[in-house]
């Protein structure tokens, strides 16, 4: 017996993730710059990886800083392609500046991890 149009079973896809490292993300942790009498740490975990065609691949990472000097700041962005390691493996470099806070905002540099899965 034959299905109806309407009876048949379908899935909708919203995002595909293709990669050279597939599901690895890295760890970050850097401190910010020292302004307005203080500095934030800036930490967390980057997404997975995202594909660049001809370098490799990079990650999209944001959070929330630590609170200090009574409030905190936002960042985000993007690292550099890998980096290779000589015992194999790879880091990213990733940089960027807070958002503004208290009437000041921060710069920030570092490298991840590793990585992990």
């Amino acid at each position: 017996m034959r299905k109806k149009r309407s009876d048949q079973h379908t899935h909708a896809v919203d995002f595909i993730r293709f990669s050279d490292t597939p599901g690895h993300i890295h760890a970050y942790s850097t401190r910010t710059s020292f302004n307005h009498g203080h500095r934030h740490q800036v930490r967390g975990r980057t997404s997975g990886p995202y594909p660049v065609p001809g370098r490799g691949h990079v990650h999209y990472y944001e959070g929330v800083t630590s609170f200090d000097d009574g409030h905190v700041h936002y960042f985000r962005g993007w690292t550099s392609p890998p980096i290779p390691l000589p015992g194999g493996g790879h880091y990213h470099t990733f940089a960027g500046e807070t958002t503004l806070n208290d009437r000041h905002i921060h710069s920030y540099r570092g490298r991840t991890s590793e990585g992990y899965r």
